[in-house]
Order: C-alpha cells, then sequence, then structure tokens
C-alpha cells in the first residue's frame, strides 16, 4: 500500500484541480540541470547533415538556437512550469557514426526557486525535433529517444545524477536499485 506521501501530488489542490506549485518560501540558490537525447538518422542523412549538404541549411546551428529559445519559454509550453530567470545555457551535439545519429546535450543555469530540469529536457526534445524537420525531406525514417535528466544540482533536494541501473531495476522488478 502506498504511503500518503507517495500518492499526494503537488500539482494538485485537495480537491483534485491542477494548480501552480507556491514555491514562494523557497530560497533563491543557484540551479543547473543537464539532460540528454538522441536522434538517430540513418546512413542518408547522418553524412549530409555532419557535412553541412542539407538543402534546407545548417541543422545544428538552427536546432542549437531552437534549444535555447525552448528553454527560455518552457513555461510557455509546460502549463505548471514556473517561470525562471535563466543565466546560461549550453548545447552539445555529439555525432556518432557507428549509430548514424547525434547525441544532443543541454545544460541550463539560473538563479531561482524552484529547478532548472524541464527547461534543460524541453531545449533536448525542441533540439531534435528542429533536427527532424530540417531533415525529413531527405528521410522521415527517424528515431527520436532516450530524453532524459543526467544531473541536476541546487535547491533542497540536493544533487541528482543519472544511473540507468536504477531505472531498469525499477522497470524490471518493481524495486530501485542505488547506483
Amino acid at each position: 500500500m502506498n504511503s500518503p506521501k507517495e500518492t499526494s501530488f503537488t500539482h494538485l489542490d485537495e480537491s483534485g484541480q491542477a494548480r501552480m506549485v507556491d514555491v514562494s518560501d523557497k530560497p533563491v540558490t543557484l540551479r543547473q540541470a543537464t539532460a540528454v537525447g538522441f536522434i538517430y538518422l540513418g546512413e542518408k542523412i547522418f553524412p549530409r547533415l555532419v557535412g553541412g549538404q542539407l538543402k534546407k541549411g545548417d541543422a545544428l546551428a538552427t536546432a542549437r538556437l531552437a534549444a535555447i529559445m525552448a528553454a527560455k519559454n518552457t513555461p510557455n509550453l509546460i502549463p505548471l512550469c514556473h517561470g525562471i530567470p535563466l543565466s546560461g545555457i549550453d548545447i552539445e551535439f555529439s555525432p556518432h557514426s557507428d549509430r548514424w545519429g547525434i547525441e544532443i546535450k543541454v545544460t541550463v543555469r539560473g538563479r531561482a526557486q524552484t529547478g532548472v530540469e524541464m527547461e534543460a529536457l524541453t531545449g533536448v526534445a525542441t533540439a531534435a525535433l528542429t533536427i527532424y524537420d530540417m531533415c525529413k525531406a531527405v528521410d522521415k525514417n527517424m528515431t527520436i529517444d532516450n530524453i532524459h535528466l543526467v544531473e541536476k544540482s541546487g535547491g533542497k533536494s540536493g544533487d541528482y545524477h543519472y544511473c540507468p541501473k536504477k531505472v531498469r531495476s525499477d522497470m524490471v522488478q518493481g524495486t530501485m536499485e542505488a547506483c
């Protein structure tokens, strides 16, 4: 049986209606979050993208700007997110020729009363979607995969580091394992 803490949702009021969590009593601290994802492009698209030969232009430059814009506009996309003043956004693209794809990594920083995880995740997702849009004329057979939070720091809950073993264990065995 679930404990009350496990069944209470911070984004629901006593009557079950959606609400934005009040963070006004939380201290302002430096927050940082890093998220990653992967887009599988395939052998037709990958060499064109990394070689700068797409008819639509530089997909990675466009995706970088899209990720920055998305992170800055996350509260306009995710209904219950707080507007957070961001102080930095870093985007990295790592081509993987062995998998015909691009790893996308977004790190977001800001001083706020709540975290910046959603901004980092939204940046990754939007960068991947932008790459897809820029490449779909060549081949629509692409896959966006494995978008997840890698790490976060700051705030009451402290530091977090992604643990794939923990995720698999929870899904397979119904229990959590420490990394």
